[in-house]
């Protein structure tokens, strides 16, 4: 199984979940929001295709501290793949950015996931008080069921 990648930054994010993250960036979005911080992920015919165990290899050998954000472009467009992924990264702490909402998130991809930012993105409610969200409608959520 493939995924197709834009990019994966190692460098250390502090603005893509708690702690300093790795991000891997996703090709292909549908939604088209407005302000979109990366508009070069929305072809869907762009990007690098990379197998998953390739990519779960990189991961795992250049995420210092283990802690993953998939964003984008949208992850639920290459749900199965981004659910093989983590199938190889058990021990690696995931923090995963959508347009969607929760409810349409497949169950057995929230179960892989420390935490979710849903919902898309609304100009109108725009914020910049709430940690890891840009407008107010968006949600950002500890799964705690998956921590033990």
């Amino acid at each position: 199984m493939n995924l197709i990648v834009r990019s994966i930054d190692f460098s250390g994010s502090i603005a893509d979940g708690p702690g300093v993250r790795s991000v891997l960036f996703v090709q292909g979005c549908r939604r088209r929001c407005p302000d979109c911080h990366n508009p070069e992920t929305w072809p869907l015919d762009a990007g690098s295709t990379v197998p998953v165990a390739e990519l779960a290899g990189q991961i795992r050998s250049r995420a210092f501290n283990k802690k993953l954000t998939i964003s984008g472009g949208e992850p639920l467009l290459q749900a199965d793949a981004v659910l093989a992924l983590l199938e190889r990264l058990p021990d690696f702490d995931v923090a995963l950015y959508t347009g969607a909402d929760l409810g349409d998130v497949p169950e057995e991809l929230l179960a892989r996931l420390d935490y979710i930012k849903a919902g898309r993105y609304d100009r109108e409610k725009r914020t910049t008080t709430t940690p890891y969200v840009g407008s107010s409608n968006q949600q950002f959520i500890a799964l705690e069921r998956r921590r033990r």
